[in-house]
């Protein structure tokens, strides 16, 4: 039963979205904005099947957050936000209906993307790229249809700036396995990791894979779960297991033994890819 793991996380229809958004706005949204960027916490909304198909409107979330009394404005100001971001971004797919497969920015024309290996590509794409937090969020993707917002950054860096695969490969392997795969929404995010969109984040920021799961899964608890043969290493272990071959061959022999490319190697690759673009102009 490949769609298992979303039976267990989704109610498709009306109802469903009724009682995720209840669910959202009485225990949720209160902590919003400090627990919406942590993988191992459910700090999200979990909305945007729902939103994607129509289930519900973005005008009574809105109306259901701005009612809601109590807690913490931050919460609330927090998430309306992230509306309007994926209102402008429907806005922005209107206007440039081309984003949808080519780079928003024309100068990224020249850029020198990597020739994408199918190896490495597919490694991406099942979880086992060495990295993982990135295999973590990959293999979310894969059993649910869902994948928590800010490993979907995580795993979009490392494909386009570690591995210097152009951006599309990647919003079409999301577009094929997204249930919320939104296709305003999809580009803008990967546009924006990329370097490539409106307003984008800078070619030259590049995630650390590492650093962001120390950050946003302290305990390492997403990893564990769903790159379950991490989780007999200690807690610590866990973020970069090449750093302690030891324990990766006694508890996950199976595990690669190091991630696709070297981190440093990998970003300033990317690094140096950015100065040859702005060299030609």
């Amino acid at each position: 039963a490949w769609d298992a793991g979303f039976w267990q996380r989704f109610t498709p229809g009306e109802a469903g979205a009724r009682q995720a958004l209840a669910k959202f706005v009485a225990q949720v949204l209160d902590g919003y904005a400090d627990a919406r960027d942590r993988a191992d916490l459910e700090g999200t909304s979990r909305l945007s099947p729902h939103l994607h198909f129509g289930e519900v409107s973005v005008a009574r979330v809105a109306s259901a957050v701005l009612e809601a009394t109590g807690g913490d404005p931050a919460g609330r100001e927090r998430f309306l936000a992230e509306l309007g971001w994926r209102e402008f971004a429907h806005h922005v797919l209107h206007h440039h209906p081309h984003a949808a497969d080519q780079d928003l920015d024309p100068r990224f024309a020249g850029f020198q993307w990597a020739p994408p290996s199918p190896a490495r590509l597919e490694a991406w794409r099942r979880g086992r790229t060495g990295v993982p937090i990135v295999d973590a969020g990959m293999r979310e993707l894969w059993h649910t249809g869902w994948m928590h917002n800010r490993v979907r950054m995580i795993v979009a860096s490392w494909l386009t700036k570690h591995l210097r695969v152009h951006w599309r490969h990647g919003a079409r392997w999301f577009w094929d396995t997204l249930v919320d795969a939104d296709l305003a929404n999809n580009t803008q995010g990967w546009q924006w990791t990329a370097g490539t969109g409106v307003d984008a984040a800078p070619y030259f920021r590049v995630f650390n894979p590492v650093l962001q799961a120390r950050r946003f899964d302290p305990d390492g608890a997403y990893i564990a779960r769903w790159v379950p043969e991490l989780a007999a290493l200690p807690a610590a272990a866990r973020f970069a297991p090449w750093e302690h071959p030891e324990l990766l061959r006694r508890f996950a022999p199976d595990y690669p033994s190091r991630p696709q490319v070297e981190l440093a190697a990998g970003r300033q690759a990317a690094l140096d890819a950015f100065a040859r673009l702005r060299e030609r102009r």
